[in-house]
């Protein structure tokens, strides 16, 4: 085969776990427009289906957390209000969507590992967050687990 006839490269398919954490990306960014403009989720969702490459992303994902977050968002809240160091409307709207987030995994994507849901969200909050927020979103996401994973973390530490 000459070059001007050899086939063009193949891209490689994202792996599962990078289709994941692209719609994490996403949901990160559409609630926090979500969160700042008050838009509705559905029409969110539909622009960011427009407006972005989605080829690489678990589109289911991002629809559940996106509507997830949504549907849930006082439950969710509850869960890591005690643990906040200041008043819910004093978090940075990129620290709460990515505590939601988080949150929301863990309560309920029980098939995701506590420990996956935490990595996941502290990855956001170092990518998309302010210095030290990611070290934040840590501590207390991993308090919100050990009440709502505890069964979990404790078979994790008996079979280490």
């Amino acid at each position: 085969m000459t070059e001007e006839t050899s086939p063009a490269p193949r891209k490689k398919k994202a792996s599962l776990t990078e289709q994941r954490r692209s719609a994490r990306s996403f949901a990160l960014q559409a609630l926090y427009q979500w969160h700042m403009a008050g838009q509705a989720i559905n029409e969110i969702e539909a622009q960011f289906r427009v407006d972005n490459d989605m080829k690489s992303t678990d589109i289911k994902l991002f629809h559940d957390l996106l509507h997830g977050v949504a549907e849930h968002k006082t439950d969710l809240d509850a869960l890591y209000v005690p643990f906040l160091d200041r008043a819910l409307d004093d978090l940075d709207p990129v620290e709460l969507a990515t505590l939601r987030i988080g949150c929301f995994e863990l309560k309920h994507r029980i098939e995701v590992p506590f420990r996956v849901a935490i990595n996941e969200s502290v990855d956001l909050a170092k990518i998309f967050g302010a210095t030290d927020s990611h070290r934040y979103i840590n501590g207390i996401l991993d308090k919100v687990a050990g009440r709502v994973r505890l069964a979990e973390i404790q078979a994790k530490r008996l079979s280490s």
